[in-house]
């Protein structure tokens, strides 16, 4: 049975220029924030983007959902270009995806009351024919991620992170998308709590048959959560299998050495296990390395990494890789 593709992303690029700052503004330089970045996302599954800090995982979620503009590339939902999209075109499409952020502290309107936050899609959409029935759908949306309905009243300041973040899933879910980008949606939050909001996000896909983009870098979660994964590092994907596969069997250098940084809770397997040091520092976006971008950290690199970008080649069924070694 194969998987009915419900977005499509075809080397989506993602330029940001630097431009002194003098009273004549120039453009000095280019960084490299999304370089070439493809992959398919199936109606109901949850795909994983990880890795390291400043890799572009935030940048290549955002740019999916044209919060930013593309430098170039397609980015197709039920077949359309949203990049070729004119704004009204685009603003409808806009209720088939929505964004759970990182920062409940920083995502949500400190002046407004968390019946106006959610209800705020309603109205801007017009989908329901009066305030009231408005206010009975916002009540809704906050039973349905635990929260009590009666807090319609009340502003952000008055709750804790995770109630703050489930305000900003309740809010996403208001226009029902089909998918929701998850931009690290539970690394702000204390651990006791990160389990709850994980496990909400699982009942609630399972409810509305909704489609996550998870980007994080918590690997063991990702496990967890994700049926596929994809590893990003500055700026490309270097590694996208299924889940099981992609950590029993790691084939690109970084994402070995992704791997055997997460703890195991066994201090006998913990002590006995290898693990792979990365040497030097994360290159800079705005001058990548040529030919392999892990290059200058890999411990398998030859010369042939420096003259030749590697293929995008599947190696195994579902399995795909960029290394020439793999």
């Amino acid at each position: 049975m194969e998987h009915e593709v419900i977005l499509r992303v075809e080397n989506l690029v993602k330029h940001f220029p630097v431009t002194t700052s003098s009273w004549f503004r120039q453009h000095t330089a280019v960084v490299h924030a999304v370089d070439g970045v493809s992959f398919d996302l199936y109606r109901g599954e949850t795909l994983g983007l990880v890795g390291e800090s400043g890799c572009g995982k935030s940048t290549t979620g955002r740019t999916i959902l044209q919060l930013y503009k593309p430098t170039s590339g397609a980015v197709y939902l039920d077949g359309k270009d949203l990049v070729k999209m004119d704004r009204n075109e685009l603003r409808m499409s806009r209720r088939k995806m929505q964004m759970i952020f990182q920062d409940p502290y920083a995502s949500l309107n400190p002046r407004l009351t968390v019946g106006e936050i959610v209800g705020d899609p309603l109205l801007v959409y017009k989908t329901h024919g009066s305030r009231k029935e408005v206010a009975e759908e916002v009540r809704s949306l906050l039973e349905l991620v635990k929260l009590d309905p009666t807090y319609t009243n009340r502003y952000p300041h008055e709750f804790s992170g995770g109630q703050r973040q489930r305000i900003g899933i309740a809010r996403a879910l208001a226009l029902r998308p089909q998918i929701v980008v998850c931009d690290e949606p539970i690394s702000a939050l204390d651990v006791s709590i990160q389990a709850q909001v994980v496990n909400l996000l699982v009942d609630l896909q399972r409810k509305l048959n909704l489609t996550y983009l998870f980007i994080a870098h918590d690997l063991s979660m990702v496990r967890h959560l994700c049926n596929r994964v994809a590893v990003m590092y500055l700026g490309v994907i270097v590694e996208l299998s299924v889940s099981n596969d992609l950590y029993e069997h790691p084939l690109h250098p970084y994402t070995q050495a992704l791997l055997s940084s997460v703890p195991i809770p066994d201090p006998t397997v913990e002590e006995q296990r290898q693990r792979t040091i990365l040497k030097g520092e994360i290159p800079s976006p705005i001058n990548p390395p040529s030919g392999c971008r892990f290059r200058n950290r890999c411990p398998i690199a030859q010369a042939r990494c420096a003259e030749e970008v590697p293929q995008w080649r599947e190696v195994r069924p579902g399995h795909f890789v960029a290394c020439h070694f793999a």
